[in-house]
């Protein structure tokens, strides 16, 4: 009876274990039937993936090669550009030749008429105007900004009604900045705001006038050279070499100005220094329409500490300091009429002073001073009063 239970007992348990691998089985079944379907998606993926990233690859090659075709291109239209211009300079070259500068000889004539002249040296000048005015004060300061190298120089023409404010930058280069007006220039952090006149000779130092619509400049070849750009048209309307031997620095602060072209109420005036009066500055009267000199003076005025100069009805006035930074002040004069001397003026002070004048453009019209100290542009309202009140 024992043995039958047992019998009985073993195969129940080995039905019982036999159930049990079976569902084992079909659970592991299920399982890896899961797993092969998500290494199927994952298969599908990845084709689809590197199927978009060949045609990426393939749009980025396409682009490249289009890039490629458009930089050949504009290569090609960089080269025919440059042939034009190349074709365009032989062309104006060829108008040059055909119309030249006056002969040398005409300009012979002129320089012996000039020195013709040179015998009115220290003569009497007679006065255009009835301007009659002298310093006696700086009223005024007003610091626009600062701009460009340490020299260079910014003015106005003081004929006509043109607001436009003209920047030479340094003591020796060749494009003129102009601003439309003074907030322009004031308020403009670069030149973005200002046209630019290429000038056909670099100038050298900061001796220039703007006067009438026209720039006179100083160019330095084998002789100093006084240049008539009209602003207008960009064109050179005149030139001259001034009767003007063995030229020294006019300013002893200033040694990059040989000449320094002035504007007043007479018009304009040259102020230069020679070997043969290299302690004094000289001055001379110009004629605005052929360059010619009209007449020549020896000033009292030394050169040593001098900075800068400038002319206000017929006065030449000398503004004078140290090497040393301090401040300037006008300590000589030469009046072409008589009226006044050194004896009879006040010593005039400039306010503040940065580091050197590089320039001083008295603007007739408005009776201020366009200054350039250090890159620091300037502008010196000043207080008039008649000649014979200083007496």
């Amino acid at each position: 009876m024992a043995g039958i239970v047992a019998c009985v007992l073993l195969s129940l348990v080995t039905m019982v274990h036999s159930q049990v691998q079976t569902a084992f089985m079909e659970y592991m079944q299920t399982r890896i039937g899961v797993l092969e379907e998500r290494i199927a998606q994952w298969h599908d993926h990845s084709n689809r993936y590197s199927s978009e990233l060949r045609d990426f690859k393939n749009q980025v090659l396409k682009m490249l090669e289009n890039i490629e075709k458009e930089r050949e291109a504009v290569r090609n239209e960089v080269e025919n550009t440059n042939v034009r211009v190349d074709r365009l300079e032989r062309e104006v070259d060829y108008l040059e030749t055909q119309n030249p500068a006056p002969p040398c000889v005409e300009i012979d004539e002129k320089l012996t008429e000039l020195h013709m002249n040179k015998k009115k040296k220290n003569e009497k000048y007679e006065k255009l105007t009835d301007c009659s005015d002298s310093i006696s004060q700086v009223n005024a300061m007003k610091i626009l900004k600062r701009y460009g190298s340490s020299a260079g120089l910014w003015t106005k023409d003081p004929i006509g009604n043109s607001e436009r404010v003209y920047v030479l930058d340094g003591a020796g280069n060749d494009t003129v900045f102009v601003f439309p007006r003074m907030k322009e220039f004031t308020l403009s952090t670069s030149t973005r705001k200002a046209a630019r006149i290429k000038l056909p000779f670099p100038w050298v130092g900061t001796g220039h006038v703007v006067y009438g619509g026209y720039l006179y400049y100083v160019r330095q070849g084998e002789e100093f050279q006084v240049i008539k750009f009209n602003l207008a048209n960009k064109t050179v309307v005149d030139s001259a070499v001034l009767p003007i031997e063995d030229q020294v620095p006019v300013y002893g602060l200033s040694k990059h100005n040989f000449i320094d072209i002035a504007a007043d109420e007479e018009g304009l005036w040259v102020i230069y220094a020679t070997k043969e009066n290299e302690k004094n500055i000289c001055l001379a009267k110009l004629d605005s329409n052929n360059l010619g000199i009209e007449q020549m003076w020896d000033t009292p005025c030394p050169i040593e500490n001098a900075e800068s100069a400038f002319v206000v009805c017929g006065t030449l006035y000398v503004v004078y300091n140290t090497k040393l930074p301090s401040r300037s002040r006008i300590q000589c004069i030469f009046d072409v009429s008589g009226t006044i001397s050194n004896e009879n003026i006040p010593v005039v002070y400039f306010p503040k002073r940065y580091g050197s004048h590089s320039s001083m453009k008295y603007n007739p019209k408005e009776r201020q001073i366009y200054a350039w100290d250090d890159g620091y542009q300037i502008i010196y309202k000043l207080s008039m009063k008649p000649k014979d009140e200083l007496y």
